[in-house]
């Protein structure tokens, strides 16, 4: 396998689509509307974390373009819940890739407690040798779920997987907190935006 050959369209991919996920987020800009999107990021997954994947779920090596689905990741992450859905319902809307699955961990959270939308896209790449279509997964979250996640992968990543349970049970409860959290300010999220409004018009006179 030659990985550099294999990961460049994903690279390609992952270029592109933060230009175009960013790009909706500058249109509400020059709009003067509330934002749905806070920031967006992007990585292609490391060589090794595609491998150890590989053999957790016994995926054969030609076989992992179609398996893998997160080989090429985007992370959309927004101020509240609603925007969640208000950045899926966009996506769907879009005509420049295809959807192939959804996968809605906010309304049924992982036993982890991890909330997230994840969205598989089949995404068209143009390269030298003509167009290649790629898998990539793009995650839309809030900031809190992604404080918890960003924490939580890297206590997978120490533990190789295997957290404590102590630590287990505490990260089950700060999820918990987190979307606590999220409904909190969801609940006065017309005074936050009536609020950023103010500060925009301000700064802009």
């Amino acid at each position: 396998m030659k990985w550099d050959i294999f990961l460049a369209p994903y690279s390609q991919a992952v270029d592109e689509l933060k230009i175009k996920l960013k790009g909706m987020r500058k249109q509400f800009d020059y709009e003067s509307r509330h934002s749905p999107i806070e920031f967006v990021t992007g990585r292609v997954k490391p060589i090794t974390s595609i491998v150890d994947k590989a053999k957790r779920r016994e995926i054969p090596i030609p076989k992992i373009e179609e398996e893998v689905q997160d080989i090429a990741g985007l992370r959309v992450v927004c101020p509240f819940v609603d925007d969640i859905y208000e950045v899926v319902e966009m996506i769907q809307h879009r005509n420049d890739f295809e959807i192939v699955e959804e996968k809605d961990y906010i309304e049924k959270n992982k036993e982890s407690g991890y909330r997230s939308y994840h969205v598989i896209i089949r995404y068209p790449v143009q390269t030298i040798h003509g167009e290649k279509k790629i898998l990539a997964e793009v995650q839309i979250r809030t900031l809190a779920m992604n404080f918890w996640a960003i924490n939580e992968h890297s206590l997978n990543y120490k533990y190789s997987g295997q957290i404590p349970s102590d630590i287990k049970n505490r990260l089950k409860r700060a999820a918990e907190a987190a979307f606590r959290l999220d409904e909190e300010m969801s609940k006065i999220r017309q005074e936050i935006r009536e609020a950023q409004q103010f500060f925009r018009q301000k700064k802009e006179h």
